[in-house]
């Protein structure tokens, strides 16, 4: 029987099948023990133990040319990244979310490595687990689109011999400058047909996937009524945010507020109006989902309760903070091309603008893709990263097992979760 209640694809039940079907029968299991809770839970570490694997193979692929970077190094990172205290809490429940990141991530790689067709074909997998993944389809595609651009753009460069334009990045004029040549290499029917026959499989999914809405009637299966697309703005705030917190030593540091203190002096117009738009966002377009006001399981409860809910005027003052946070998360991809920035900003705004509820693990793949794209961090704060992982993950755990309540209508056993 399926539950009207589950708004996703059956992905993981299909992988469970496929996995635990033919273990059974080689194993010899029969009765309960095939479909316990024990046996469908295993089926997210063996996600988990895929997902370290992905990530070592991206951090390799994509810092490939940083020679300074040891074996140590990466598998640290490594550990780091497969612990994100959003994601290695699912590890031991049966969630949709390592086996989402699984098959985004290894899509991803393939896209990296140039095998576009299996990418797309795991992007379709990836879309099983949840619909949403299919922004992450785009951003393969988006991966290609940007590096032929990057290449028409630094042959630009060179033929008018003035290298300072593609070196100065963030004044305005050079991104008016970078938005017109966008517009003209997109416009030119040579470029289009070039695109087109890299991004092929990407697009043949992507159609699939509008197909899909438009036989569905939408993008959820199952509660509708509780999914309602909208634009809510203040979603990416909160991304940032969370960001710089669970990056706060790659993203909090003394120099990254000097740097910025130095940026505000500098542009004081541009902040002035960064500021004047953040906060007409948040005046019309913040959101309070009914999940977040009464679902007292889950952490984005207390925190909407605990900071936004204290005063009506805190969701603005919190706006300083916002700036900070983006700007810190923008300086640190500065490593990354022009174009890719603008990419991967695109889908971000795509994966979290539409969700009306604030839910920490829509966060979890853009978090963790950022955190892929960003430089090699220094050894301390690698160590420092992964500490704080440690102690936070301890930290739910303890809550999770130990800190059971009950609803006054309900006699199940609740417990404090992401």
């Amino acid at each position: 029987q399926w539950d009207p209640m589950i708004t996703t694809l059956p992905g993981l039940y299909l992988a469970s099948v496929g996995v635990v079907k033919p273990a059974a029968w080689l194993f010899g299991w029969t009765g309960s023990v095939v479909c316990s809770a024990g046996m469908l839970r295993f089926m997210n570490l063996l996600f988990s133990a895929g997902n370290f694997y992905l990530l070592y193979l991206l951090l390799f692929k994509i810092h490939q040319k940083n020679k300074a970077v040891s074996g140590f190094q990466r598998i640290l990172s490594t550990l780091t990244l497969a612990m994100f205290p959003t994601l290695y809490f699912f590890t031991f429940l049966y969630y949709t979310d390592p086996g989402s990141v699984f098959f985004t991530l290894f899509a991803y790689l393939m896209c990296l490595y140039g095998n576009h067709k299996t990418s797309a074909l795991l992007g379709f997998c990836g879309f099983m687990f949840r619909q949403t993944n299919i922004v992450w389809t785009v951003f393969c595609a988006g991966n290609v689109v940007a590096e032929k651009l990057n290449e028409a753009w630094k042959t630009k460069l060179q033929k008018k011999k003035d290298e300072k334009i593609f070196s100065r990045k963030g004044s305005f004029s050079d991104l008016i400058r970078i938005l017109q040549f966008l517009i003209e290499y997109l416009l030119s029917p040579k470029n289009l047909v070039t695109l087109t026959a890299l991004t092929w499989p990407y697009i043949i999914l992507v159609i699939v996937f509008f197909v899909f809405v438009f036989f569905n009637g939408g993008i959820v299966v199952g509660d509708r009524s509780s999914h309602e697309a909208c634009l809510h703005f203040p979603q990416l705030f909160y991304f940032l945010s969370f960001t710089v917190f669970f990056s706060f030593p790659h993203l909090l540091t003394p120099t990254k507020i000097r740097k910025f203190i130095l940026s505000l002096r500098k542009h004081p117009v541009q902040y002035s109006l960064i500021t004047v738009i953040s906060l007409f966002l948040i005046w019309k377009f913040t959101y309070v989902h009914k999940y977040l006001l009464a679902d007292n399981r889950h952490y984005t409860f207390y925190v909407w309760r605990k900071v936004f809910q204290r005063h009506e005027l805190v969701k603005y003052v919190l706006v300083p903070v916002y700036i900070f946070a983006g700007w810190s998360f923008a300086d640190t991809l500065k490593s990354k091309s022009i174009f890719w920035i603008l990419m991967y900003f695109v889908c971000l705004l795509a994966v979290t603008v539409p969700q009306k509820l604030l839910e920490f693990r829509y966060f979890i793949l853009p978090f963790l893709i950022y955190r892929l794209n960003i430089p090699f961090p220094s050894l301390y704060k690698q160590l420092l990263e992964l500490a704080f992982y440690v102690v936070v993950n301890a930290v739910t755990f303890y809550l999770f097992l130990n800190k059971t309540f009950q609803w006054p209508n309900s006699d199940e056993i609740q417990r404090f979760m992401w």
